[in-house]
Order: C-alpha cells, then sequence, then structure tokens
C-alpha cells in the first residue's frame, strides 16, 4: 500500500509540475471569408464560408465546434424550455418561441462541410454544431473549412431576427456558422439558452447580396459603393481583428456620419421616422462625447468607424457597433449608447468569457457607463454608482443571491443574474477604488487595457494589474466579492469616554474583510479620519482627502472581530462614521455612525 501511495504521489506531482509550467499565454486565431444571399421575400439566405483556423495551442485538435445560434429560435429549443421553466421570464421571449410557425422560426443548416478539401463527419446538436475531424490539427497548423448552408431569419425575439417592434427589417446578429472558442480551459461549445457570447480572434470579409433598396450598416469597413445586379446590391465588408461579425438592413434607414474623436467616422442608421428624428440628431454630438471620455480613461478605439443602428429589442454590443430600440427619451437614448458603447471596450476588446465572467462584462461597462453619463448629461451625481450598490442590497437582502463565478445560464433567476452581473460587476470596481484609491483605479484601468486589449483576459489577469499598480494583495478581494456572497458589515461597537480620552472598538460583523476609513468629527468643529489597515492587503492606501488630517493605526487582521484604539484627552468626539464615502458596500450601515448627542 506504501509503495502504491508513493507512486501516485510522484505522478500527481509530475503532472502538477507540467499545470504549473504551462502557463504562457496563448489564444486561437480565424480568418472568416462568406458570401450571403439574401431573399427579403422569404427571409432566408444562403451562405457559403472560407474558414482558416490557426491552432495556437499547444494541443492537438481532433474535432471543432460550431455556434448555430439561429437554431435556438425553434419550439423545444433549450432557449424555449429555459424561459418557460424560469421563475421570471424575460417578457421579450416568454412562451414565443414555442408559437413560431415553420415560416417564423430560426435556423442554419449546414449542408456541406470539407476540411482541407475533404468531407468530414459533423452533427446539428440545438444551437452546436459538433465535428469530427478526419485530419488533426496539430499545435502551430493551420486548416481551412468550407461550409455552406441554409438559413431563415426568426422573427424577431431575442436579439436577433427580422421585423422588430419598430420595425426594423433585418437584425443579423449571431447570424452565421462561428466556430467555437478553444483555450486554456478547453473547448467553449456553450449552447445558446439566453445569455452572453464568447468568440475567437480574427479577420472578416464578408460579401452580401440583398434587395437594392436596403441600406446596410454594422461591423467593419465598406471596401467600395455596392454595386447592383438586377435587382439587388451586394455590398463587400472587411473588418480586422474582431471576434464577431453583426450586420442590420432596412429600405427605410437614414444613414448619418458624424466626426468621432482621432480620426474615427461615427455612423448612425435609424429609421425615417419624424418622431425620433431630432434625438437621433442630437446624439450624435453626444455619442463623439462618450468615445472621448473612454478613450481617456481606458484607452484608445483602435477601428476606423463605429455604428449607432436602431434595430434589436433593446440594446447588445457587436464588434465596431451596438443595435438599440429607438423610440426612446432623449436621456435613455444617450443612456443605452453610453452603455453599449462601453462594451467596445468591455468585451470586444477586454474580450472575457462573458459565459464565465459576465460581471466583468456587465458590471465594468455598467460602471465606466454610469461615469460618463455623468459627465456628458452633466448629471453631477457624487457617486455615478450609487444605484448599482443600491440594488446589489436589495439582492442581498432578498436572500436571492449567488457568487458572481455562477455561468450567466445558471442563475436562478433573471433577476438575480442581472443585479449580479451588472451592479454587483460595477460595485467591484467602485469599491476597489475604496480599497486601493481613486488614483489606483484610474491607473489599473488604463494599464489593464495596456496589457489585455485584444485578448480574452480572466479575473485574475484584471486582479493582478491591480496588485502591480497599487503594491498590495489583492487576492481577497478577488475571492470574497466574487466567488463567494459573503457580505460586508462593520459596525461601531462602543465609544467610552476614559480619563485617558475616548476608547473606540469597532467590529466585523459580515465575513468578508475590508480596510477601514473612519471619520471623526470633534466638538470644536474639526475633523480627523482615522485609516486601519487589512492586514492581508500587506499595504497602505493614500489619504483620499488629502487636506484633512488621517492618522494611520496598526493593521487589522481578519480574524478578529474587533479592533480597539484609543483618541487621546485633548477633544471630545462629537460624532463618527465608517466610510463617509459609501464606496464601501456595507450591507448594514446603521451601526456605521455615532453621535454623542
Amino acid at each position: 500500500m506504501r509503495n502504491i501511495l508513493l507512486m501516485i504521489w510522484a505522478i500527481l506531482s509530475i503532472t502538477e509540475g507540467m499545470a504549473q509550467n504551462n502557463t504562457s499565454y496563448w489564444q486561437q486565431h480565424v480568418d472568416y471569408k462568406m458570401s450571403i444571399d439574401m431573399d427579403v421575400d422569404t427571409w432566408q439566405y444562403k451562405g457559403k464560408q472560407e474558414l482558416i483556423y490557426t491552432n495556437n495551442s499547444p494541443e492537438t485538435l481532433d474535432k471543432v465546434f460550431y455556434h448555430l445560434y439561429f437554431n435556438a429560435f425553434q419550439p423545444g429549443s433549450e432557449m424555449d424550455a429555459r424561459s418557460q421553466s424560469i421563475a421570471d421570464p424575460d417578457p421579450r421571449v416568454g412562451d414565443r418561441i414555442s408559437k413560431l410557425s415553420p415560416s417564423e422560426i430560426g435556423y442554419i443548416k449546414p449542408t456541406k462541410l470539407l476540411q482541407n478539401g475533404a468531407p468530414v463527419t459533423y452533427k446539428v446538436v440545438g444551437t452546436v454544431l459538433e465535428v469530427t475531424l478526419q485530419t488533426p490539427i496539430a499545435s502551430g497548423e493551420k486548416s481551412t473549412f468550407t461550409m455552406e448552408w441554409d438559413a431563415q431569419v426568426p422573427i424577431q425575439i431575442r436579439r436577433s431576427g427580422r421585423n422588430n417592434e419598430e420595425g426594423v427589417a433585418l437584425s443579423m446578429t449571431q447570424w452565421y456558422p462561428k466556430l467555437a472558442e478553444y483555450d486554456f480551459q478547453g473547448w467553449h461549445a456553450d449552447p445558446y439558452i439566453g445569455r452572453e457570447f464568447h468568440g475567437v480572434w480574427g479577420n472578416f470579409d464578408v460579401t452580401l447580396s440583398i434587395d437594392k433598396a436596403y441600406v446596410v450598416g454594422g461591423t467593419g469597413y465598406l471596401l467600395e459603393q455596392p454595386t447592383t445586379k438586377k435587382n439587388k446590391k451586394t455590398w463587400h465588408f472587411t473588418a480586422p481583428n474582431v471576434h464577431d461579425f453583426t450586420w442590420a438592413a432596412d429600405p427605410d434607414y437614414i444613414h448619418d456620419e458624424y466626426p468621432g474623436p482621432n480620426g474615427v467616422t461615427l455612423n448612425f442608421y435609424y429609421k425615417n421616422n419624424p418622431e425620433i428624428k431630432e434625438n437621433w440628431k442630437n446624439l450624435q454630438p453626444k455619442t463623439a462625447e462618450l468615445m472621448a471620455y473612454f478613450n481617456e480613461h481606458i484607452g484608445p478605439y483602435p477601428y476606423k468607424q463605429y455604428s449607432v443602428i436602431q434595430g434589436g429589442d433593446g440594446g447588445m454590443e457587436y464588434a465596431m457597433c451596438t443595435l438599440i430600440t429607438g423610440n426612446r427619451k432623449f436621456e435613455s437614448l444617450v443612456g443605452v449608447t453610453a452603455h453599449e458603447m462601453a462594451h467596445t471596450w468591455f468585451q470586444f476588446l477586454l474580450a472575457t468569457n462573458e459565459l464565465l465572467h459576465e460581471w466583468m462584462d456587465e458590471g465594468f461597462t455598467s460602471y465606466i457607463s454610469s461615469l460618463a453619463e455623468n459627465v456628458v448629461l452633466e448629471e453631477n451625481k457624487p457617486n455615478p454608482v450609487s444605484r448599482s450598490y443600491l440594488t446589489y442590497y436589495y439582492l442581498v437582502n432578498a436572500g436571492n443571491e449567488q457568487p458572481l463565478s455562477t455561468h450567466a445560464d445558471r442563475y436562478n433567476t433573471n433577476q438575480s443574474y442581472g443585479i449580479s452581473a451588472y451592479s454587483k460587476g460595477a460595485v467591484c470596481l467602485a469599491q476597489l477604488g475604496y480599497v486601493i484609491g481613486k488614483e489606483h483605479l484610474e491607473k489599473t484601468m488604463k494599464e489593464y487595457f495596456k496589457a489585455w486589449a485584444f485578448k480574452h483576459p480572466t479575473p485574475n489577469d484584471f486582479i493582478r494589474v491591480a496588485e502591480k499598480v497599487s503594491g498590495f494583495e489583492l487576492d481577497w478581494y478577488l475571492q470574497d466579492w466574487t466567488q463567494t456572497t459573503n457580505t460586508i458589515d462593520y459596525g461601531i461597537k462602543n465609544v467610552v469616554e476614559n480619563e485617558n480620552g475616548t476608547s473606540i472598538t469597532l467590529e466585523r460583523i459580515g465575513l468578508m474583510p475590508m480596510p477601514i476609513d473612519l471619520y471623526v468629527t470633534y466638538e470644536d468643529g474639526s475633523q480627523e479620519s482615522f485609516y486601519i489597515p487589512l492586514r492581508m492587503m500587506r499595504g497602505t492606501k493614500d489619504n483620499p482627502y488629502p487636506n484633512l488630517k488621517r492618522t494611520v493605526l496598526s493593521d487589522w487582521a481578519w480574524s478578529y472581530p474587533t479592533f480597539s484604539f484609543e483618541i487621546p484627552k485633548g477633544k471630545k468626539v462629537k460624532d463618527m462614521m465608517i466610510d463617509a464615502s459609501q464606496l464601501m458596500a456595507d450591507v448594514n450601515p446603521k451601526n456605521n455612525t455615532y453621535s454623542s448627542e
């Protein structure tokens, strides 16, 4: 038995060593060349695709997977089943998929698939195409896949489709056979149930033939003016270094151009509707301001164009563009544009796996777009992210919280997903500013962009950047905030006047640790702050209010439930408050204050 245990231990040690040594970053690459022939009478189209796949992984691949997203819009699909079984279905979906007729459903049906000119075995399983390779793709090798497919655009239900509520003819998102991502965690051939996406970086060359009356906009650059043959126009787009390609089309689109920062052309496609024209015109300079804000506070937008397009079912981000509903009040139109444009940085440049780390996508976007709106709309809010804090507190008090590490499709309710991804994700950044300081947070955002743009960063990649910028240890922050539902609750337990001064005892009630800023006002009107570093942070943040006297106390180790110190005799305490900035997400603020009166 001892020999067997020693042998197992030796094998595990070798395996562990191999895993630890295999840490260099790599990502796959794909080049798409597609031609599409769209029939707007039947809402069906035929597609041809040549896909060159580069295997940059250290493994040999004997299979590949494609996403066939339009197959979700069929009765009995996983999206249909989940929408009918979840407690709070998205009202845009509900049971609508189950009622689609054959002419209203969506589908993508591959009719031919070759690898390097030879047939391969494939099988359609819901929204995923499973492909068994005849010739495995070795590390460092390329392989060419040629596919032909028939497709039908579904009635607009969720993001994609035809004839949305505002009358837009085609919102063509997730419309083509899209190669699934393979990374250090393996294949990500997730079924399309209702949440987010993940894709392979690459280059797109797309030729679209469609009725000549239609105006087309979306991802990429139009190579030349469309050519007309009989009753159809052919549009030719290229898009370098993106991980998706989207387009929208309508015969009634107005197309405006507006100069954006750094020579970027901003495109606006919206219906020729007198009721919305003024708002869409006024949106254009605000969009330029928003892009300038994101350029300054994250990093420069790297493409030559960006398009805001009326379409879809609300707002959704795509490469070089967004689709938004357009019949809105002006502030709402600016707000949805701010959020979706911010996704260009947090998802389409910093391309996290949205299914696994949706909070890095939606939360970071909610944070930075709230700050941008506050400036562009001159809202002058002291904390632009305050609404995210309130909705996070609501979720905690409702008892429905799940960890942010939950897969996007595995949340119990749509509400818990939304508050977690958007609100708790936004608080993650705002609160990090409390932990490491505003200046360090601002620098972290920029350094994160520099290090990880055009890649697939993970939560650990982000927090390591924050550690390097701030000099603090922050693994505890990432662990508790994103992988648990531990809450923050600190309180002022005792304040006792004695012959030596004032003795103060604070207590940690919640499980999540934090450093503490305690602000004291004395009876003579003077103020002072006391900073208690968190021991596991291994550092002290700068004074957030340099004009206010600050005393740095000894650090507080998490396992000790209380922390006591004395204010020397000389001044009488009038009142005090833990975290006057209210950036620390303390779930019970009632015990954060003390008054002698």
